[in-house]
């Protein structure tokens, strides 16, 4: 299953919000992603622009210290409501710095309101509810218990995102390295009407369209660079099926 990528193809590419720069990306592809929620992975602060990181630093300072007002100015313009510190250490969003400092309801509404994953996992592996219980604001954890809109049992979404791992790692081993890449967690998938979530990977140059149906995913993934590659998988919480290869085949 797994391809190896020349150096060639493996050259970094500066990312700026919600758009990877990438050539010849279709129009359909281009459609498909702005239906779909996005995961960021990217962990290595030199992968984005100068001007990206700043940006994203001065939201995550402000949320750090409860500067909501800026918090919410910067959402305004930017969808970064589920965005940690590029390369942080604790991988906290908004939504997890608000349950940290007990954060007004309203605020903490707010950022829900916006699009905030109830579900998303720090890199300690807390959710914002799990925060907020064990720090003693009972009075937010209503808002932050998750609502899931697909209904899946914890070990079946387990499953899945293992394999998927399986999948991503196989597809673009050296990238995932080279990047120190944080692959998708899957619990948000359950929060959306639409459960698709895009995967930018950089130095592919295309990524990871993964959608939730019922128990099992569809994964599509393609690389346009020098030929490139496309592929659709249907991945199960123990398997790995292979629906359709193009491009490089």
């Amino acid at each position: 299953m797994a391809r190896h990528l020349s150096d060639r193809c493996r050259a970094t590419v500066c990312f700026r919000p919600r758009r990877l720069l990438c050539a010849g990306v279709g129009n359909a592809e281009r459609a498909e992603r702005a239906e779909q929620a996005e995961w960021d992975g990217v962990t290595i602060r030199s992968d984005y622009t100068e001007t990206n990181v700043a940006d994203r630093d001065r939201l995550a300072d402000a949320a750090r210290t409860a500067h909501w007002p800026e918090v919410l100015r910067i959402l305004a313009e930017h969808p970064w409501v589920n965005l940690p510190r590029v390369g942080g250490r604790t991988g906290f969003a908004p939504l997890h710095q608000a349950a940290w400092h007990g954060a007004d309801p309203e605020i903490t509404g707010r950022l829900v309101r916006l699009g905030g994953w109830r579900t998303l996992r720090g890199n300690d592996g807390r959710r914002p509810i799990d925060i907020a219980e064990e720090r003693g604001h009972h009075q937010l954890l209503d808002i932050l218990r998750p609502d899931p809109v697909q209904q899946l049992p914890e070990d079946v979404l387990a499953g899945l995102e293992e394999q998927l791992y399986l999948l991503i790692r196989g597809r673009v081993p050296d990238l995932v390295t080279e990047h120190r890449l944080r692959l998708p967690q899957l619990a948000p998938l359950t929060e959306l009407t639409v459960p698709r979530l895009w995967f930018p990977v950089p130095g592919m140059y295309g990524g990871f369209s993964i959608e939730l149906a019922g128990a099992e995913l569809t994964v599509r993934s393609w690389n346009r660079v020098f030929g490139g590659w496309a592929q659709t998988h249907r991945v199960t919480a123990n398997s790995i099926h292979l629906v359709e290869s193009g491009w490089d085949s």
